[in-house]
């Protein structure tokens, strides 16, 4: 339930918050960490770190003025692989702040880096965990992907993807290698 409040602040809000111009712009949401956020460790839980990034490639869409086209074409956003490094805990009632970015794309598939970040206290701007994501928008009645450089087009944009870094090789890799098991396993 939480994060349908989340969703409608965000909702609310959304106005207020900067334009992004892709794919330089990161996203910047800032959270606190609310007793329904909590485990039984009493620290935020793992599950909830993925519901909040939904979050984060929310503003993307919307702040970059991408929204606009998937509402208007019927597109849906698809999660195909997420990898999340836990490196400090978040505790109730602290602020933290999500920031995501664009790291890398190909034809279909966009790569971002999601981090959250404690924001004040003895621990201000130290990391408490770090996500590659990787996903693409679904056009329902095409029956398939939409390319990123429709997608670029779409908010007047025309980039290059930056070069792979060393890790998101390996979430790639990774991704192809447990697709590969499934498919063995099918």
């Amino acid at each position: 339930m939480n994060l349908w409040f989340r969703m409608l602040w965000y909702t609310l809000t959304a106005w207020r918050l900067p334009s992004l111009a892709l794919p330089a712009d990161p996203s910047r949401l800032a959270f606190r960490v609310w007793p329904s956020d909590l485990d039984t460790s009493l620290h935020m839980n793992n599950g909830r770190y993925l519901t909040l990034m939904d979050l984060g490639r929310l503003d993307i869409m919307v702040s970059s003025g991408l929204w606009r086209a998937v509402l208007r074409h019927g597109w849906t956003p698809i999660a195909s692989a997420i990898k999340i490094r836990f490196r400090r805990e978040l505790k109730t009632f602290q602020k933290f702040r999500l920031e995501t970015r664009l790291v890398a794309w190909d034809r279909v598939n966009v790569i971002m880096e999601q981090t959250f970040v404690i924001d004040g206290g003895e621990r201000d701007g130290q990391i408490a965990a770090q996500a590659l994501f990787k996903g693409g928008i679904y056009d329902r009645k095409q029956k398939k992907f939409v390319e990123i450089s429709r997608l670029m087009a779409e908010i007047g944009v025309s980039a290059e993807s930056p070069p792979l870094t060393p890790e998101v090789e390996a979430f790639l890799a990774a991704d192809d290698e447990l697709k590969r098991a499934g498919q063995r396993a099918a």
